[in-house]
C-alpha cells in the first residue's frame, strides 16, 4: 500500500506520530496543537486517538476521511456491519484490542483489516509477525470501530458475565478427571477463568435440575446449551459463540480427550465433586459438525442405583417377581425397551440388591455407566479385540457367580449367555425390542434354537419411562368415557372410583411434570409360556399367555399409573404407542 511521506517542520515534529504529521500535513492540525494533545496524551496514558476525538480538535469522520486521502486507503462503515458473520480467529483477540484493529476478511496471503490509524507500523507488524501473512488496511470512524471492536474482542469473561453472573463461585464442587493430579494441565491463561465457572455452573446446574444430559450445540451465528429433563430438551443458556473453542478444549483436556482432534468423534468421562460425599460421573462425547463440536454429556449419578427397587415404579406384584427371578441362583434376565428407558438403572438397581461379600459380580459394558464398589466392570474396547463375547469367555474363568452383559447384540453373545445361564450363572442382560414376549422371537430369529431360550431365560422385563404429574399443581380433568376405552381401559375400569388428572405447571415443576416413573411388563417364563416357546410359537401367543398369567402390557401397566394419577392419560399414550 502506498503511503504519504511525512517531512517533519521542526525538530519537533519528529516526536510526533505519523498519524499527527498526517494532520498537520493536512492542514487539520497546527504542528504546535499536535504536539500539545500529543504531550497530553502520553501523560495520562491515553490513545492520541481518543485525545483527538475526545477533546473535539478533530471529529471522527473528519480523521477517517483525512487518513483515506493522506495514505489512499478505501473508508468502510462498520456500523453496517454484522458482528456475528465477522469472521474469527483472523488475528488474536488481544492484539485487536490493544491497537484497535477488526480484522474483515482475508484475500490469498493478505489480511484486510479495519483501523483508524494506518500509519501505526508497530500493529503491521505484529499482526504479520502473528500471521505470517500481508496486511491491507482500510480505514474506519475510530468511535464507530471502538465500539465494534470493544464487541468482537472483549473478554470472554465480560462476554459470560450475562450468563453466569459475576459474582459465581464455586467453593463445593470440584471438576477433575481420572488425570493423576501431577498430570493435569496447568490453568495458566486469565482468559479461561470464566469458561472454567460456565462449565461448572451448568454441570452442577444440570445435576440440581435432575437433567439426565447436556447438550453443547454451536450454530452458525448462536450457541446454545439444552438440559435434557423429564425426556424433554430444554435450552438453559445461549453463551456468545466465542467460547464454543476453550469450553469443548476444556471439556476435552478434563476428559481426557486429545484436544487437538477435531475431525472425529471422541468419547471420555469425567467427575463432578458435590460436597464430601457425592460424586457424580459424567460420560461425555464429542461430535464434529459444520460450526464446530457438540458436545453431549451424559450424567451418571451412582446415587439412582441405590434409590432402591421401590422408588423405580414397579407396582407391589410386578415387584415380587422380579425379585423373585433374582434370588434364583442361575438362568437369565432380560431388560428390553428403547434407548433412554432406564434399562441400566434398573439393572444397576438388581445388581445392587445382588452386590453381597459372599457373591462374585462381574460386568460387560459398552461403556461402563454407573460406578458400583464391589463389581468387577469391564468396558468394551473393541478396536483392542475386547468384544462383549470375549469378555464373557473371560468371565466364564474368573468363578463368576453373577454376570450382567451390557447388550445381547449378536449371535455369539446370546449363546455364551445363555450357556453360562445354563451352567449355573445368573445373566443379566438387555435387548432393544418393543415389548416382553417379542423379545423371545427376536432371540429366535438371532439363531438361538428354542430349547437354548425355553431352558435359560427365567424373566423379561420390557419398561418405558413417563413423566410424573407434579403433586402440587395437577389438576382433575374430564375425558369422554369413549376416549377412555379407545385408550385401552375395560368397562369394569371406569367405575367412578377414580378420576384422570392432567398436567398445569407451577413453579415447581416443568410444564406440569416432575420427574418420571417407570411403566413395566414383567414376564416371568413359566411352564405353559415354555411350552409355546418350544412349539415355536409366535410373540402373539405368547403375550395371550402371559394376560391369562396376569401379567399387564405396557399399555395396561401405564393406565393403571393413570387410575393412580401418578401420570396423565396423555403421556401414556405417547411412551406406549400400540
Amino acid at each position: 500500500m502506498a503511503a504519504a511521506d511525512f517531512s517533519p517542520h521542526s525538530s519537533n515534529a519528529t516526536a510526533l506520530p505519523g498519524l499527527g504529521r498526517a494532520l498537520v500535513m493536512a492542514g487539520k492540525l497546527s504542528q504546535k496543537t499536535a504536539e500539545d494533545l500529543y504531550r497530553k496524551a502520553q501523560a495520562s496514558n491515553k490513545n492520541f486517538i481518543a485525545e483527538l476525538t475526545e477533546s473535539g480538535t478533530v471529529s471522527a469522520a473528519d480523521l477517517a476521511h483525512t487518513m483515506s486521502t493522506a495514505f489512499a486507503a478505501p473508508l468502510v462503515d462498520v456500523t453496517a456491519l454484522d458482528p456475528q458473520r465477522l469472521p474469527k480467529g483472523l488475528i488474536d483477540s488481544k492484539l485487536a484490542a490493544t491497537y484497535r484493529l477488526l480484522p474483515l476478511s482475508k484475500r490469498g496471503n493478505r489480511l484486510i483489516v479495519a483501523t483508524a490509524d494506518p500509519s501505526d507500523h508497530e500493529a503491521a507488524e505484529k499482526i504479520k509477525f502473528a500471521t505470517q501473512m500481508g496486511v491491507e488496511w482500510v480505514i474506519a470512524e475510530f468511535d464507530k470501530l471502538n465500539r465494534l471492536v470493544e464487541i468482537t474482542t472483549r473478554s470472554t469473561a465480560d462476554a459470560m458475565d450475562s450468563v453466569i453472573g459475576g459474582d459465581f463461585e464455586f467453593d463445593e464442587a470440584t471438576l477433575k478427571s481420572d488425570t493423576p493430579e501431577e498430570e493435569e494441565p496447568e490453568q495458566t491463561d486469565a482468559e479461561d477463568t470464566p469458561i472454567v465457572k460456565f462449565l461448572h455452573k451448568m454441570l452442577v446446574d444440570a445435576v440440581n435440575m435432575r437433567a439426565s444430559d447436556l447438550h453443547f450445540e454451536p450454530y452458525e451465528h448462536n450457541y446454545r446449551v439444552r438440559f435434557r429433563i423429564d425426556g424433554e430438551l430444554r435450552e438453559v443458556a445461549s453463551p456468545p459463540p466465542v467460547i464454543k473453542e476453550k469450553l469443548a478444549s476444556r471439556i476435552k483436556v478434563i476428559s481426557r480427550l486429545d484436544i487437538s482432534e477435531k475431525r472425529v468423534p471422541q468419547d471420555g468421562r469425567m467427575k463432578l465433586k458435590m460436597g464430601p460425599d457425592r460424586v457424580i460421573d459424567f460420560r461425555v462425547s464429542t461430535l464434529p459438525t459444520l460450526f464446530g463440536e457438540k458436545i453431549v454429556i451424559r450424567i451418571l449419578d451412582p446415587s439412582s442405583a441405590k434409590l432402591g427397587i421401590d422408588a423405580l415404579g414397579y407396582e407391589p406384584e410386578e415387584k415380587e417377581r422380579l425379585l423373585k427371578a433374582i434370588e434364583r441362583p442361575y438362568g437369565m434376565i432380560l431388560v428390553t425397551g428403547p434407548t433412554g428407558s432406564g434399562k441400566t438403572v434398573s439393572l444397576y438397581t438388581c445388581l445392587n440388591l445382588l452386590n453381597k461379600p459372599g457373591v462374585n459380580i462381574s460386568t460387560a459394558e459398552d461403556p461402563s455407566e454407573i460406578n458400583l464398589p464391589g463389581v468387577n466392570q469391564v468396558n468394551m474396547n473393541e478396536k483392542a479385540g475386547l468384544t462383549f463375547a470375549v469378555a464373557l469367555k473371560a468371565f466364564l474363568r474368573q468363578d463368576p457367580d453373577i454376570i450382567m452383559v451390557g447388550e445381547i447384540r449378536d449371535l455369539e453373545t446370546a449363546d455364551i449367555s445363555i450357556k453360562a445361564a445354563q451352567t449355573g450363572h445368573l445373566v443379566l442382560s438387555t435387548l432393544h425390542t418393543n415389548d416382553a414376549p417379542t423379545t423371545l422371537t427376536r432371540m429366535r430369529n438371532m439363531g438361538i434354537a428354542p430349547f437354548n431360550i425355553a431352558s435359560s431365560v427365567i424373566l423379561i422385563t420390557a419398561q418405558r419411562l413417563a413423566r410424573r404429574l407434579c403433586p402440587k399443581c395437577k389438576a382433575p380433568v374430564d375425558i369422554p368415557r369413549e376416549t377412555l376405552i379407545e385408550s385401552g381401559f375395560a368397562e369394569e375400569d371406569l367405575d367412578g372410583s377414580w378420576v384422570p388428572y392432567k398436567a398445569v405447571g407451577c413453579d415447581a415443576c416443568n410444564n406440569g411434570y416432575k420427574g418420571r416413573v417407570g411403566i413395566y411388563e414383567v414376564m416371568p417364563i413359566s411352564e405353559e409360556i415354555q411350552r409355546i416357546i418350544l412349539a415355536d410359537g409366535s410373540a402373539l401367543e405368547i403375550a395371550e399367555q402371559a394376560r391369562r398369567e396376569g401379567v399387564r402390557s405396557l399399555r395396561e401397566s401405564g393406565l393403571y399409573k393413570v387410575k393412580l394419577g401418578v401420570t396423565s392419560l396423555e403421556e401414556v399414550l405417547a411412551v406406549t404407542n400400540e
